[in-house]
């Protein structure tokens, strides 16, 4: 037996499309959060007691975080849509692209477990509404929902922001000069 050829692949050990990173699916995030929700609830069901009163500010992070995504998202869509793309200076870099996928995509997993964290310690709260340091707690724990949902939601968009436009033109032909004939 030969061994393959540097840089090829040996017959039938092509990638799936299951080893291809696509873009965060919505389910996927929907399903952590129900997760963290659920183990959060959980935890704080029979240690309620243990905790210090939730402080309304814990929950503000994730509002400054989706703030400064979208505004990268604003600046990546102009730069995209203006084919400003490339690794010459004042260009979007391609790798910095890429990170800015990662960050996205680390955000909205982080973004689904808050919100998913923060529900379930609302749940709690709700049903417990006899206790005084349960109304106190409700409060932080609605800003710290809503913000885990903004979060998540920014991170999805600055994700789509970042894909590359397709390619309307076949071969990559310039759109704005004329077909040459032969």
């Amino acid at each position: 037996m030969t061994a393959p050829e540097p840089g090829r692949r040996p017959p039938g050990s092509e990638p799936d499309d299951d080893d291809r990173m696509g873009p965060t699916r919505i389910r996927d995030l929907v399903v952590i959060a129900a997760v963290a929700g659920i183990a959060m609830w959980i935890l704080i069901r029979y240690n309620y007691g243990d905790f210090p009163p939730l402080p309304w500010p814990a929950g503000l992070l994730f509002y400054v975080l989706a703030v400064i995504e979208v505004i990268i998202g604003f600046i990546v869509r102009a730069r995209v849509a203006n084919r400003e793309v490339g690794a010459a200076r004042g260009q979007l870099h391609p790798i910095t692209a890429a990170r800015l996928v990662a960050l996205a995509k680390a955000s909205a997993i982080l973004g689904a477990i808050a919100a998913g964290g923060w529900t379930g310690v609302l749940a709690f709260l709700y049903t417990n509404g006899i206790l005084d340091a349960a109304r106190a707690d409700r409060p932080a724990a609605i800003v710290g929902a809503v913000g885990g949902v903004l979060l998540a939601a920014a991170a999805v968009w600055l994700e789509h922001c970042c894909r590359a436009p397709d390619d309307p033109e076949p071969d990559g032909a310039d759109p704005e000069r004329p077909p040459q004939l032969a």
